[in-house]
């Protein structure tokens, strides 16, 4: 059997003529047209060479569900040998393009799937749509129950990019019977949390606000829950997660950090089916089935509400103050062989108690509300080679700090979205470029401490493009230069940011790179000098202030040494300019003034993973450095110069993430146990009062304003964080149903590891304690 090969070809006259027309087709703008059609070489309308050309597409699904495969394999050999292969996208589609007329052999695998492989004729010149499902899949190797994924995994990561399973998301022990995003992010290296409190994922260097979570194409400003084993994304409504650690392409922007890109799966087309279950945590539901009798739409909907304080708490009485749910819903429907719809929509909220009342710090309530709607639209125009994908969602974030009848701050963040994404698959290269259109509304009450403004609001619009073509000079090689134009007409500012990936690969070895240029016009506002505050207000960069900016280098290597081991490692480095920080003040309060700063972040992350039909594990190991350099006039008066360099709170330095986990007919086992190296925090040196003289004053009576005298900010370090948690769980079946029992210990040795240390009191609260569950769940064959 021969490699791979591209042997038709056409003119780039042809080939923008075509991206042309398919653009006309779906009465896309014509203009954008224009710089590819006047500047495309050999655009002679007289004379061009017309090659015998076709391209087969369609979708790959599960038989049983109608779930789509994402990653599935598909490939066309012709009677030459030659081979001529893809892997199903995120919807699980797929096209080959530059076929020859002919006969070939059609073959589509999936992990866990029977594969489907047929006979299949290609016409000249045309394009043919051919979905096929493929048919579940459960191997019995003697008492070894062995489940269907795909060969993904902790270990696959190329420059920065890793994409997540739901099944894989089940290995990691968490307090819930169900899976949960936020523990198996938790276990990467690069991600920094601050506990099992506070719901914030600091992403290699990059701080929560920098990070764009994304779910169906909504923007999720607040994903998290406040206790931090969970978020938004329960494995029960997911399909696959791209997860971008840094140097992602340009079809996303407005963040500097990372990327967070959530596809959730549709419900089930040919039958009713739900489950419900009870942990000391949460309960949950899920219900899923088809709408209409012709089983082209479908719907899903889930709900999940906390019970931590009726539960877990009295299991260590000891009291837990937070509570939150989530509920989200889905329709997806087939219109035709060639196009498809969705709708989704979510709504997440959070309560609980930021710190503990101890005089000079108050006690403290903080809320958030997450709202999104979003709409897709895919279709496939009969003329070329092309999938358009429409999109429109609206999403809104309320936070509030304080009593509810009358909360200190608040903040009120909207965000209307509409955004027409292509691919055009051409064999050599596929490209993708889109459009863009937004417009937000950023209210504030910081209570007279942002900028010593009590109120703001403020309306934005950004619209913008962006192309990414994928070039494949050679079977191994992908080469992915981008082009991002990101422009604010309400600020009159415009960003350019050139990015670029590349990835090599065979069987064995795989290199990879990534590059990037990032800018953020609308940022989070809260105080990071002690990590734990978890009010975020949005608002934009004034205008007479630069924005955030970032450029992110990556390299990195993975070797599958064997079928079972498989390791990889990567080096990053992002240079942050004009962030913007809390100002440092000596006061007992929080502050949301802002000052300036730059930053770097750089690391290395060694990962190495184990698949065996018995056992999984996974060692995995970051090393990162990230500093911060102040910009204040005010640090002149404290350290002598009006710059000052420091390790932000988030700055972890050693990270470690062991699991092991293995399956033996019904019982599944798994243990994972985390090492972090200390935090930075502030070491006080003792106490004064500050008495503001403007008049006559009874120094004896007044006591004026505390304040904290500080050796240097975050010179000191906090004790190591380290935890084991283990889970057991057992499934049988009774009747039409599946349940499952699920026993767990979360901090097993009762390890008591620091939560925070009171920036201005020095007052120290720790995290969970050892905290056992017990939980069930019963789900409908």
């Amino acid at each position: 059997m021969g490699g791979f090969t591209n042997n038709a070809t056409v003119s780039l006259f042809d080939f923008f003529r075509l991206l042309e027309l398919s653009l006309l087709r779906v009465g896309f703008l014509k203009l954008f047209l224009i710089p590819f059609f006047l500047f495309a070489p050999g655009a002679d309308r007289g004379h061009h060479a017309h090659a015998q050309s076709s391209t087969v597409r369609g979708f790959i699904t599960d038989l049983a569900t109608g779930q789509s495969l994402p990653g599935a394999n598909v490939q066309f050999i012709n009677t030459a040998g030659d081979v001529f292969g893809t892997a199903a996208n995120s919807d699980g589609f797929y096209a080959i393009s530059h076929l020859a007329a002919g006969r070939y052999i059609f073959e589509a695998s999936y992990v866990g799937y029977k594969s489907r492989v047929d006979t299949f004729f290609v016409k000249p010149d045309v394009i043919t749509t051919y979905s096929v499902a493929l048919e579940p899949r459960t191997e019995k190797v003697g008492e070894i129950l062995v489940d269907a994924e795909r060969e993904t995994g902790t270990a696959s990561i190329t420059a920065g990019l890793q994409t997540i399973l739901p099944a894989e998301i089940e290995r990691i022990p968490s307090p819930d019977i169900n899976g949960d995003l936020a523990s198996y992010l938790s276990a990467l290296p690069g991600f920094v949390t601050i506990g099992d409190q506070g719901g914030q994922f600091f992403i290699r260097g990059g701080e929560p606000w920098q990070n764009l979570v994304l779910l169906d194409g909504m923007i999720i400003y607040q994903p998290f829950h406040i206790l931090g084993f969970f978020s938004a994304f329960p494995t029960e409504i997911l399909s696959s997660v791209d997860v971008y650690a840094g140097g992602f392409g340009a079809k996303y922007g407005g963040r500097i950090s990372s990327v967070i890109d959530v596809s959730s799966r549709h419900g089930n087309r040919h039958r009713f089916a739900g489950s419900a279950s009870v942990s000391s945590f949460l309960v949950s539901a899920t219900a899923e089935g088809p709408i209409d009798r012709e089983n082209r739409f479908s719907f899903l909907a889930s709900f999940r509400q906390s019970i931590i304080e009726e539960g877990a708490s009295r299991l260590i009485a000891d009291p837990i103050p937070y509570s939150f749910n989530d509920f989200f819903a889905k329709v997806y429907g087939e219109i035709t062989e060639n196009s498809r719809v969705s709708v989704s929509v979510i709504q997440t909220t959070d309560r609980g108690i930021s710190s503990k009342n101890i005089g000079l710090t108050p006690l403290a309530e903080v809320r958030w509300r997450n709202q999104a709607i979003g709409a897709r639209y895919l279709v496939l125009p009969g003329e070329a080679p092309l999938m358009a994908d429409f999109s429109f969602s609206f999403s809104r974030l309320q936070s509030e700090l304080g009593p509810e009848t009358e909360p200190i701050r608040s903040s009120l963040t909207s965000r209307f979205n509409t955004s027409a994404d292509m691919t055009f698959y051409g064999g050599v290269a596929d490209i993708r470029w889109g459009i863009f259109a937004r417009t937000l509304k950023l209210s504030t009450d910081l209570d007279g401490l942002f900028q010593n403004l009590i109120s703001r609001t403020e309306y934005l619009t950004e619209v913008g493009i962006y192309a990414e073509p994928d070039f494949k000079p050679t079977p191994e090689l992908t080469v992915s230069p981008s082009l991002r134009i990101h422009t604010f007409p309400s600020k009159r500012n415009t960003y350019i940011e050139p990015r670029l990936r590349a990835v090599w690969k065979n069987r064995i070895h795989r290199f990879s790179g990534a590059f990037g240029i990032y800018h953020q016009e609308v940022v989070g506002v809260t105080d990071r000098r002690d990590a734990t505050s978890v009010f975020t207000a949005w608002t934009a960069i004034p205008d007479q202030e630069s924005v955030p900016s970032a450029i992110h280098s990556i390299l990195g290597y993975g070797i599958q040494a064997t079928q079972e081991l498989s390791l990889s490692a990567e080096v990053y480095y992002k240079w942050y300019s004009n962030l913007f920080i809390a100002e440092w003040t000596g006061f007992p309060r929080l502050t949301t003034k802002l000052q300036s700063a730059d930053g770097r972040a750089r690391g290395v992350d060694l990962r190495l993973e184990l698949k065996k039909r018995v056992i999984y594990g996974h060692l995995t190991y970051g090393l990162s450095w990230v500093n911060y350099e102040a910009k204040q006039s005010s640090l002149q008066l404290w350290f002598g110069s009006s710059t000052f360099s420091f390790r932000p709170a988030h700055d972890r330095r050693h990270q470690i993430n062991f699991l092991i986990g293995g399956r033996l007919k019904s019982l599944n086992l798994t243990a994972r146990w985390q090492f972090g190296s200390g935090l930075p925090f502030s070491r006080a040196q003792g106490f004064d009062g500050l008495v503001l003289v403007d008049g006559l004053i009874d120094v004896f009576k007044e006591s004026g304003n505390r304040r904290v005298i500080f050796e240097r900010p975050f010179n000191g370090e906090l004790p190591t964080y380290h935890r084991l948690d283990v889970s057991a769980d057992y499934s049988f079946t009774v009747s039409a149903a599946r349940i499952m029992i699920q026993a767990s210990v979360l901090n097993v040795y009762n390890r008591r590891n620091v939560f925070s240390l009171d920036v201005f009191t020095q007052q120290r609260t720790d995290q969970l304690p050892i905290i056992p569950s017990l939980g069930i769940k019963i789900s409908s064959l």
